[in-house]
């Protein structure tokens, strides 16, 4: 029997793609995905992305929406606490293994293990390992589509923010960004890939300076203008 498993959904492209390579395995189930929200501005930490284009996503994908509330600011032992109950919620669940799109930092890997310890439920990593290049370069390849939510203006130009991820973006990035931007550099919202049933039809609105962080908005066509970035 397949493990029921919950994906750490951040909207980007490597949680993406790690659903389209567990739902090409024969040991785990993707039943839902997780995903952590900051409380007072309805976003996801770091990517900026709007409550309600997660909930898209998550209808594209097929796939139920757990959303964990976190405070603005929010210390570690706060963050520890809400994590520990959610867990605690998805052990109730049934839920034998959580899934993450980290590629490399073992300082992240060894935090999510760690914190994992006892709860009865497993953490899997089905991107661990992987050239960055390299699996860019699947992604695009296979029909993943991203644009660029954040980006970090101390080693990438703010003018990245609000580009699609695409082959010509990757060649032209600076020496010592990794393709997948997984020291920080930049963080993406997925819109479409063979993981959706249907594209995401959006657009990219408003960039700002926010925390040292350069942010572009994006939404649905359909609801431009009902909220800009706090």
């Amino acid at each position: 029997m397949r493990k029921k498993t919950w994906l750490s959904w951040s909207s980007g492209k490597d949680s993406a793609w790690a659903l389209q390579v567990l739902r090409q395995s024969a040991e785990y189930e993707v039943s839902g995905l997780f995903t952590t929200i900051n409380a007072e501005f309805e976003r996801v930490a770091m990517h900026a992305v709007r409550v309600e284009l997660l909930r898209q996503q998550a209808q594209a994908v097929g796939l139920p929406l757990h959303l964990i509330e976190i405070p603005y600011p929010c210390s570690n032992e706060q963050y520890a606490a809400v994590m520990t109950d959610f867990m605690a919620h998805a052990s109730n669940e049934a839920v034998r293994c959580m899934a993450f799109g980290d590629l490399y930092l073992q300082d992240v890997r060894s935090y999510r293990e760690e914190r994992m310890q006892g709860s009865g439920i497993e953490p899997v990593f089905p991107l661990w390992g992987r050239p960055t290049r390299a699996l860019l370069e699947e992604m695009l390849a296979g029909g993943l589509r991203a644009c660029l939510t954040c980006v970090d203006p101390r080693v990438l130009p703010a003018a990245f923010a609000g580009r699609e991820l695409t082959s010509a973006l990757l060649a032209s990035l600076p020496s010592g960004i990794d393709p997948c931007g997984e020291n920080g550099e930049f963080h993406t919202f997925v819109f479409d890939g063979p993981m959706f049933a249907y594209p995401l039809d959006i657009e990219m609105g408003e960039v700002v300076t926010r925390d040292g962080f350069v942010f572009a908005d994006c939404w649905l066509r359909e609801t431009r203008g009902e909220k800009q970035i706090s």
